[in-house]
């Protein structure tokens, strides 16, 4: 029987530098490095693993028919979405052109993973 989540996985070209990201964009340390895997924690004790993948594609957002699709995303919690946006741009996410909600903001990591920052708790 599964007792929780001990960990999520994203693919990637290299697998420090995304996790390089993280870290800047959460403050969190990251644990694990080394040139096929690099993680950090969350706060609740959930690593995110980043995985190095030779010919790694990144995912189109938003969907497109025969593209590569997303299989999964972060949805990180803040309390002000201008101020997050500004950090995150500043760590090296771009903001997606397609947006759908004026209480989260889908932005690009730099392998291409679509992530949100939501005012939103779900």
């Amino acid at each position: 029987m599964i007792k929780s989540i001990v960990g999520i996985a994203f693919d990637c070209l290299d697998a420090n530098e995304l996790a390089d990201f993280y870290v800047k964009i959460t403050g969190w340390e990251k644990e694990i490095s080394s040139d096929e895997w690099a993680g950090i924690r969350t706060p609740h004790g959930i690593l995110l693993v980043f995985q190095t993948v030779k010919n790694y594609k990144p995912p189109v957002w938003p969907w497109k028919d025969s593209e590569q699709q997303q299989m999964a995303h972060i949805d990180f919690l803040v309390d002000n979405l201008e101020e997050a946006e500004k950090h995150a741009l500043a760590c090296g996410a771009k903001k997606a052109e397609v947006q759908y909600y004026s209480t989260s903001s889908v932005m690009i990591d730099p392998a291409g993973h679509p992530f949100c920052l939501t005012t939103v708790q779900q």
